[in-house]
């Protein structure tokens, strides 16, 4: 039985399609918040339970029988996100799992400039030395997240953000096809893997002469000072913590954190992976 955690999320719920493809449906369980948003596995055999980070009994039920479990990272950075993921890891020791496989990221270390990035650094330690095999998925950062920092750029031809360095971005798509391939083949990656990126690593001026060929008008990116987009962030409502968290990822990619692009990603999909202008046409055809 593998169980996947935050299975109605954007990367779980993906994993769990890829899956599907991979193993039959009763070798699969989910364990989710909200199990009505998971109707659609469970009318395909796939074992639904509720569990949260923070009920380890729950958690207990729904890694139940558990050969292998796949904790996806939660939403959150600090304190709080390694104190849940430690009670999923627990959660899965008990269990009686024989391996613990972790959303990380690429860059993942205790002294890197994203708060994102030493959480699973502290996730990794616990994993480590809670006794099981574990598998860490360096996952390239989501391309989502460049098109999310483009805002309307598209329509109005011009984005501001703070100095950035080049960012491997990795489509969603192609790391849940990466790590359905690693849950159905137990033990291909042993600690953490290598970082499972996409085929280039690109600025945002660079993404702002991607925009302006898909669009065929011209969208121009300027730069901020960090304390400036600081204040805009929290003119516009955005809590001081999370401004400075959103600065860490700039701080982080002008350090070279997120740089590396690495084949890893390709051999497991046998193909390229997904360009970051696939993701952006696809993204601004439905806008």
């Amino acid at each position: 039985m593998i169980i996947v955690t935050g299975a109605t999320g954007q990367l779980g719920r993906q994993i769990v399609e890829r899956l599907l493809t991979r193993v039959p449906a009763d070798r699969v369980g989910v364990s989710v918040r909200d199990p009505q948003k998971a109707q659609m596995f469970a009318d395909r055999g796939v074992r639904v339970r509720p569990g949260s980070f923070t009920d380890a009994t729950g958690l207990a039920h729904a890694f139940e029988g558990a050969s292998q479990v796949l904790i996806v990272s939660v939403d959150k950075m600090g304190e709080e996100c390694v104190r849940q993921h430690r009670t999923a890891i627990e959660a899965a020791v008990t269990a009686g799992a024989r391996r613990i496989l972790y959303t990380s990221q690429m860059g993942a270390s205790a002294t890197s400039h994203f708060q994102a990035c030493r959480d699973h650094a502290a996730t990794e330690e616990a994993l480590r030395a809670c006794g099981v095999p574990f598998t860490s998925l360096r996952n390239g950062f989501y391309a989502t997240s460049a098109v999310h920092f483009l805002g309307n750029a598209a329509e109005s031809g011009r984005f501001a953000l703070p100095a950035d360095g080049p960012v491997a971005w990795t489509a969603h798509a192609d790391l849940a096809d990466a790590t359905a391939a690693i849950l159905a083949d137990e033990g291909r990656f042993d600690g953490p893997t290598p970082p499972l990126t996409g085929g280039q690593a690109l600025t945002f001026d660079d993404i702002a002469a991607l925009a302006t060929e898909l669009r065929g008008r011209t969208v121009t990116r300027t730069t901020d000072p960090d304390d400036q987009f600081r204040e805009q962030m929290v003119g516009q409502g955005v809590p001081t913590e999370v401004a400075d968290q959103l600065l860490g990822i700039f701080a982080a990619s002008r350090a070279g954190e997120f740089a590396t692009v690495d084949p890893t990603l390709a051999a497991l999909l046998g193909r390229e992976p997904i360009t970051l202008g696939t993701v952006l046409r696809e993204q601004l055809s439905e806008g």
